[in-house]
């Protein structure tokens, strides 16, 4: 397994993080409230759209950058909008020119615009690709153990299975799948996509998840800021819980009072 057994921080790319939660830049208010969100969740990594999000494409709007500097937070290039290979390894192209030789960058190749499912040939393609330029490579794949197994074989640096359909927030739908994953890793496994609210994001930590990364279930919240702060608490509780070592489930009941000693 990769940090699963271990109380320490999150390490990835030879780069430690205290913070397990890694948030999306994008489908806030403006750039103040993806700030805000930002501190709340006390994350440290960040995921931009290069598509989508300016961080220097366009010198005539205002940047991402300027109120999420790279010198306090680490920023994570993203291919979101990416149906092949070839635009994915051209985008974390682009991006790790706009930051300066930037060599972390989470890739993901979707196979249509319906399920925003991963295209996990077109993926594979591109990671070993990305590896061989010299990226460190974050990956958005499904959740088949087989092919997580040969993203980490190519020297993809974190794999992140989806929960559920990016977006959907239906939670954890195949956590076998996911155990599967964990178990067999030697990488950072992180839940990418699917997390809906704070118990879903507490349920994936307790599997033994290295971390999780959203953007939906917070940006899209009635109050993205307090929701933020209701992730945050819910990724901490559930390593904490998964460190702990829950009570087995069983069919019947168990006291909690010691039974010995006590009057027939």
């Amino acid at each position: 397994m990769s940090q699963n057994t271990k109380d320490g921080m999150l390490t990835i790319a030879g780069k430690s993080y205290n913070s397990r939660l890694l948030v999306g830049s994008g489908k806030y208010r403006d750039l103040q409230q993806t700030r805000e969100a930002t501190d709340a969740a006390g994350a440290e990594i960040i995921t931009v759209a290069i598509r989508r999000v300016n961080i220097g494409q366009d010198p005539n709007t205002p940047s991402l950058l300027d109120v999420l500097p790279p010198s306090q937070y680490t920023i994570l290039p993203n291919t979101a909008g990416c149906y092949t290979a070839k635009d994915a390894i051209y985008t974390l192209q682009l991006a790790r020119e706009l930051l300066n030789g930037h060599k972390l960058v989470k890739l993901e190749v979707l196979g249509n615009e319906k399920t925003l499912f991963p295209h996990m040939p077109e993926t594979l393609i591109a990671a070993e690709a990305l590896v061989r330029d010299g990226f460190d490579v974050m990956v958005y794949c499904s959740d088949d153990p087989i092919q997580a197994k040969l993203l980490e074989e190519i020297g993809c640096v974190a794999v992140m299975p989806l929960a559920s359909l990016i977006g959907s927030g239906m939670g954890i739908l195949n956590p076998w799948n996911l155990s599967l994953i964990i178990e067999q890793a030697s990488v950072p496994v992180l839940v990418d996509a699917g997390v809906g609210t704070a118990s879903d994001a507490a349920i994936a930590m307790e599997l033994g998840c290295d971390g999780i990364l959203m953007n939906t279930a917070i940006a899209g919240a009635q109050d993205p800021v307090r929701m933020a702060r209701a992730m945050r608490l819910a990724v901490e509780a559930g390593r904490e819980a998964f460190l702990a070592g829950r009570i087995p489930k069983r069919f019947a009941a168990s006291p909690s009072s010691p039974m010995a000693g006590r009057p027939a």
